[in-house]
């Protein structure tokens, strides 16, 4: 008798070359044909017609419900993304089924994303675009029509410098400014050294004109001394945490910021009062954000956000910081997420690391298993 295929529903496309690795090694894959994702019924109705691995996306919700769908045959949720909030811990660990994600490999292009935000709100890439397309440029002008702000030398402040927050900092050095780094837990004082010698070296080989600084500074600080805020956290609701970042970002916040001051978020929608930010904008409380996350995805047409009276301070993107071919579709475990992804799925279903989920290097919920 032939071996039972393994079988693999996968909610959204995530690369031919990555699914290409389940299939050769005799999984049985079944991609969701829409651009839209399945509804969660249609989810469950899969789980109870056995599937045994579900690929997500943060797109899905995996709740209690999806979980109990899948008791005694599903084996694994591999998220494709770094981002877990759509996942019920709890409920996964409750049935004792693992579940991964990607961490590491979007690293750097979020980071790097978060820098090109930052610039092109900073200097009016958008504004500059609109007045040539629009046929409205005329004359040359020292300071008419409008003038943008320049980077160089400013003060950027890192609202959790885990590894994205880190990547971002270190891009910043690049630019020659200051950084404060802000992290509720630890301090990585080996970076923040590193950190420290390459700006050293880059004033005395004449890189830089002054010598730049970087330190560990607590919440308030950073946002009354930034010129750029860039916000690099986990959502972290109220009922998970005493440490919850929903809405850090709100009009508190806001009135600490100075009102030369820009806002970046490539982190989680609701972890800035998007209601707050609007008023924040409108009144000139802070000089302009950048945001490629939302409090809900898509963005709503009804939104704030959308309104005309933004549209010269407010640059907003459709969560596209990750978005590089080789970082969303690499089947390199080492290089994309779909690779990262499937590699999951591979350690999990073949047994790797002894076969025990709280030895494998994408489990997230390590402690069902310990």
């Amino acid at each position: 008798m032939e071996p039972q295929k393994t079988t693999v529903f996968v909610t959204a496309d995530i690369g031919q070359a990555a699914l290409d690795r389940l299939r050769t090694r005799g999984y049985e894959v079944e991609v969701f044909p829409e651009i839209e994702p399945p509804t969660k019924e249609f989810i469950i109705g899969k789980l109870r017609d056995g599937t045994q691995v579900l690929i997500t996306t943060i797109r899905d919700r995996i709740d209690d419900q999806v979980f109990a769908a899948g008791k005694g045959s599903l084996k694994l949720v591999a998220q494709c993304a770094v981002g877990f909030d759509n996942i019920d811990r709890a409920a996964a660990n409750r049935y004792r089924i693992p579940f991964t994600n990607t961490p590491d490999v979007l690293t750097e292009a979020t980071a790097e994303f978060a820098v090109f935000m930052l610039g092109a709100l900073s200097r009016k890439l958008y504004q500059s675009e609109k007045l040539v397309e629009s046929g409205e440029w005329g004359t040359w002008h020292p300071y008419i029509p409008f003038l943008g702000d320049e980077v160089t030398g400013k003060t950027a402040a890192v609202i959790g410098a885990g590894r994205i927050g880190k990547a971002f900092a270190k891009k910043c050095i690049g630019f020659d400014m200051d950084i404060l780094l802000h992290n509720r837990s630890s301090h990585d004082q080996r970076f923040l050294e590193s950190a420290r010698r390459e700006m050293a070296l880059r004033h005395e080989s004449g890189f830089s004109r002054a010598r730049r600084s970087i330190e560990y500074v607590p919440f308030d600080a950073a946002l009354e001394r930034a010129d750029y805020v860039s916000i690099h956290v986990p959502l972290i609701m109220p009922s998970q945490s005493e440490n919850s970042t929903h809405h850090l970002m709100d009009r508190a916040a806001f009135q600490k910021m100075k009102p030369t001051a820009y806002l970046i978020n490539t982190s989680r929608g609701p972890v800035v009062d998007e209601q707050a930010l609007y008023e924040a904008l409108l009144a000139g409380t802070i000089a302009g954000a950048a945001l490629d996350v939302y409090e809900k995805e898509p963005l709503p047409s009804d939104s704030p956000l959308l309104a005309p009276a933004l549209r010269d301070r407010l640059r907003l993107f459709h969560h596209l910081g990750s978005g590089t071919v080789e970082t969303r579709l690499s089947p390199d475990p080492d290089i994309g997420m779909a690779g990262r992804c499937v590699q999951a799925v591979i350690d999990m279903i073949e047994g790797e690391f002894g076969a025990n989920p709280a030895k494998m290097p994408f489990v997230v919920n390590k402690e069902a298993f310990q």
